[in-house]
């Protein structure tokens, strides 16, 4: 990838996060990258080849894998946190916010695979975490699918709105979130 390819990576990738697919124009793509129009077509075929080039990227990827919850110590209180942690330290606003974008229906044929990719590393760490744990006697049998889904959406919510809204919302800090949500959470399953 040539300097130039990747201003305009960068720069689409950048709009589409700040406002939109459908908001962003090739002409605004352009301008942002320091590049003329022609360049931008002559390096890609349309815009929706920017982006799906984009989303291949790293940089442009939350990068949320089963192997980024590793660092479990057997705990219920300390893992569950731990994975909260994990996920919302990776989910910046940012992240969340071109995922938004990229929802585009123009896009979701080519991308829904790789934004479920997020949800899937957290739901396949997370129930197997909670059937090793029930495996060693740890915690009840339960529907371990169901449980990790409410994790999740709990920490996939906090992410949203924080991304949504700022504090205006709610002035709960991240860690206070994570910590009294985790203690719901353990109190209902005993």
């Amino acid at each position: 990838m040539d300097e130039t390819s990747q201003k305009i990576i960068d720069a689409t990738m950048a709009l589409i996060r700040d406002k939109g697919y459908v908001a962003t124009t090739t002409k605004e793509i352009a301008r942002t990258a320091g590049v003329n129009e022609c360049t931008l077509f002559r390096k890609f075929k349309n815009k929706k080849d920017i982006v799906l080039q984009g989303v291949n990227q790293v940089q442009w990827r939350a990068n949320v894998t089963p192997q980024i919850f590793k660092n479990v110590k057997w705990d219920l209180q300390a893992d569950i946190e731990m994975y909260m942690r994990t996920y919302l330290d990776k989910m910046t606003p940012d992240f969340v916010n071109l995922s938004i974008g990229l929802r585009a229906p123009q896009l979701y044929d080519e991308t829904a695979s790789l934004i479920m990719k997020v949800p899937q590393a957290f739901l396949s760490s997370f129930t197997d975490y909670l059937k090793k744990m029930y495996n060693m006697g740890k915690i009840h049998k339960a529907d371990f699918e169901a449980l990790a889904m409410t994790v999740f959406s709990s920490a996939f919510g906090y992410a949203f709105l924080c991304a949504s809204f700022g504090n205006e919302l709610s002035k709960v800090e991240k860690d206070e979130y994570i910590k009294n949500s985790v203690k719901m959470f353990i109190k209902g399953l005993e």
